[in-house]
């Protein structure tokens, strides 16, 4: 291990988390708050990224210092990205602000807060600005912007790219990063212009924007978008929700014009077959309930399906208290996730693709036993290795699922506030169902399932591996 690098790069990363700062310090200084959370967390900051980028290090730079500086990065970024909301003061514990920071940063959306619009202006920009600095990834910002990381650009992406596979545009792992940050910047510019356009001030709509674009759950209102009941909102909402849910491959592809290609993603087409079948049984089992004609229940179905497949998390309807079988469909949603290589969480479509294959070779195998057949996505060959690896991160997933429901039940709540607050916080959902749900916060819970939780939005984002490699002895060994 070459812990003198992996800390290099650590500091690096901890320097442009400074710069990112200055942000919500405009914002506090443009409505006349105080500064001062802002300020002290950029010296800190400043002094940690300056000790630790100056460290020399040999260029020697593997898989393992790859997952491990991955770990150690978003660890570190979700507890400095903590800081500001402790010296603002207006929340009750430091447990509490680490919840809401590794909730910000992992596009979780989950909340202790009571009553958001209580805060600061500044507080809630950085609060929603964590959202998309996490939604496409803190290291392939990085990547985009060090031209000195270019030579362990390769593992670190292997690290952080959520999916199966790693997305690679261009030969060069910094031109790709550059590119879907300029994908992500445009999409973002072009959500906070609709919103205005709808009516929304221009800070709602930027801070909106950075939750859409990070499919994250934070919003400025307590009401999430319930507080501006309009149906074009919910409209943009929902369609640009389901677009950061979409592999960013294809949006250079439809910039290439190679819209063939785009067809022929059966991750895609599996997506949308999905969003489809889940809003019009929603909307099915809703029309007796609302008593307002299809058109409204499909409406309510559509914005809450593509913000629980999204892992968004908002709401302008109190879903929990929806009939059981909309819940389930939900809870069904909340496992299956994004596409691979979005901003959004789950387990990801490409895995439950992989997933329905292997289960059909293996009922195949056992009927045909000299039948030889092989995986295939986008018609190209999955290695048995790649299969491995999905059925392994399966495993791992449930297991993590099911430790921290049963550590949160020691709180005492019910089963369905427990299962649903570790699922809801491992798939990077945001709220869940009864007293965690979209109308209501985690702040009942104990500070050890707070800290339960933000370990597993961690884990969700960073897709288990890299933070199971940073807690392995053996990864540490010859440092």
């Amino acid at each position: 291990m070459n812990l003198r690098l992996v800390l290099n790069v650590v500091g690096r990363v901890m320097l442009i988390e400074t710069l990112t700062l200055l942000f919500p310090l405009a914002v506090a200084l443009i409505y006349g708050e105080s500064p001062l959370p802002f300020l002290y967390t950029m010296a800190i900051l400043a002094i940690l990224g300056a000790v630790l980028s100056a460290l020399p290090a040999k260029q020697s730079f593997f898989a393992r210092e790859g997952f491990c500086t991955v770990g150690l990065i978003w660890l570190l970024t979700g507890t400095a990205g903590a800081l500001p909301f402790y010296f603002s003061g207006a929340f009750p514990s430091f447990v509490d602000c680490i919840f809401e920071s590794f909730s910000g940063f992992t596009t979780t959306g989950a909340t202790i807060l009571t009553d958001v619009e209580a805060l600061p202006r500044g507080i809630q920009f950085w609060r929603c600005f964590s959202h998309w600095l996490g939604g496409m990834g803190v290291l392939i910002l990085a990547t985009a912007v060090l031209p000195s990381l270019s030579g362990q650009s390769q593992h670190l992406a292997r690290a952080e790219t959520p999916g199966p596979f790693v997305l690679k545009l261009v030969p060069r792992q910094p031109r790709t990063s550059k590119i879907l940050y300029g994908i992500y910047c445009a999409m973002t510019l072009l959500v906070i212009v609709l919103l205005c356009a709808a009516g929304l001030p221009l800070y709602d709509a930027a801070v909106h924007a950075f939750s859409i674009a990070g499919t994250g759950g934070f919003s400025s209102k307590n009401a999430s978008f319930a507080f501006y009941a309009d149906p074009a909102v919910d409209l943009i909402v929902s369609v640009f929700t389901l677009l950061f849910s979409l592999n960013f491959g294809l949006f250079y592809l439809a910039l290439c014009r190679r819209f063939r290609e785009i067809w022929k993603s059966e991750e895609l087409r599996f997506f949308l077959l999905v969003v489809t079948l889940a809003t019009v049984l929603i909307a099915w089992d809703l029309d007796p309930v609302y008593h307002q004609g299809v058109l409204e229940s499909l409406r309510y179905a559509f914005f809450h399906v593509t913000s629980v497949i999204s892992t968004s998390g908002f709401f302008t309807e109190d879903y929990a208290l929806w009939p059981h079988f909309s819940q389930m469909v939900l809870v069904l949603l909340m496992f299956c996730g994004s596409c691979s290589n979005s901003t959004g969480g789950g387990i990801k479509c490409a895995r439950v693709l992989i997933l329905l294959r292997a289960l059909r070779r293996e009922l195949h195998r056992l009927v045909h036993p000299k039948a030889v057949e092989v995986i295939r996505l986008d018609g190209r060959v999955v290695e048995d290795r790649a299969v491995r690896t999905v059925l392994v991160f399966l495993g791992c997933y449930m297991l993590i699922l099911c430790g921290a429901g049963l550590i949160i039940s020691l709180d005492g709540y019910s089963f369905s506030i427990s299962f649903s607050s570790a699922l809801a916080s491992l798939s990077n959902v945001g709220p869940g169902l009864e007293l965690v749900g979209p109308t209501g916060n985690f702040s009942a819970l104990s500070p050890l399932s707070k800290l339960v939780m933000s370990a597993c939005m961690v884990i969700g984002r960073l897709e288990i591996f890299p933070i199971l490699i940073l807690l392995t002895p053996s990864a540490w060994r010859h440092i």
